[in-house]
């Protein structure tokens, strides 16, 4: 039922959303005596279109630096993770507002009158103006490349040689077990973690192809059957699924019709309360 009235709201308010658009954006002709059209300098309109990219931009940035894009961040690769998403969007934000400002320019003061009898100087692509742009998109490129690409890369899949706990996950429709070989503790369901230690992660899968991914670590990798991944991380804050749901492990691969219930929580501990759950664990057995 739900599905239906997504379905009839969407269809409706395409056509609906459409014709409001075209209502407001519609200009109706002018008479020809009353068409002028706009006596803009090519000055006064790059001033014009530059002061609304500088706002556009400034107030971009300002959300770009000070909202926090992601519920919690809980890993120390996840926060190099954000890092390059939020450097990358800074980066974004002067282009799209250069967009913007020029659509915006072209839309509030154009003419709507006839066209004018001459036509513009034409433009051949030389001169100072394309050598800057190509040497300053260049050179972003290779910045890009550099960091948060190359730099962020090697940080992020780093493998730790001597990892302070060992986890091997298996992947199955439609769940997790969860195992700590070092521990002897096998086929959990629920995914316990200490605090501000170094994990590694071999992953894999009994069945068909998942994909490992704590939201709060902003990390996934896939769970291949007959291949094992591996991830390496250091949760640096205590978190509970029963307070905050980003503490989750949960499938992010199509893999089948529970697909979107194929999770477990999550909890990262203290290393004396995760010592408590190890005796417990193993006294039980």
């Amino acid at each position: 039922m739900a599905l239906l009235l997504l379905a009839a709201a969407t269809a409706l308010g395409i056509p609906v959303l459409t014709a409001v658009i075209a209502g407001l954006t519609e200009r109706p002709a002018k008479p020809e005596a009353e068409r002028k059209l706009n006596q803009d300098t090519p000055a006064k309109a790059a001033w014009i279109t530059f002061a609304i990219w500088a706002v556009l931009t400034a107030a971009g940035l300002a959300v770009v630096l000070t909202v926090d894009f992601y519920p919690k961040v809980g890993s120390d690769r996840g926060a190099h993770i954000a890092d390059a998403f939020r450097f990358l969007t800074a980066l974004a934000v002067p282009v799209g507002a250069m967009v913007l400002a020029v659509l915006a320019y072209s839309f509030f003061r154009r003419g709507s009158g006839e066209e004018p009898p001459e036509a513009g100087m034409a433009f051949d692509g030389r001169g100072p103006f394309p050598k800057l742009w190509l040497g300053a998109t260049a050179g972003l490129t290779a910045l890009m490349i550099v960091y948060p690409g190359l730099w962020t890369l090697d940080e992020v899949v780093h493998k730790h040689k001597d990892p302070d706990l060992v986890v091997d996950v298996q992947a199955m429709q439609w769940t997790w077990l969860i195992n700590y070989p070092d521990l002897g503790i096998e086929n959990q369901t629920e995914l316990v973690l200490p605090v501000d230690r170094k994990i590694t992660f071999n992953i894999t899968s009994r069945d068909v192809l998942h994909s490992f991914w704590v939201p709060a670590f902003l990390m996934k990798i896939d769970a291949v059957p007959g291949l094992t991944t591996t991830l390496s991380l250091v949760a640096e804050d205590t978190g509970d699924y029963s307070e905050d749901s980003v503490y989750r492990l949960q499938c992010a691969e199509l893999c089948g019709i529970s697909h979107a219930r194929m999770r477990v929580p999550v909890r990262v501990v203290s290393q004396s309360e995760f010592d408590t759950w190890v005796k417990e664990k193993t006294a039980a057995k």
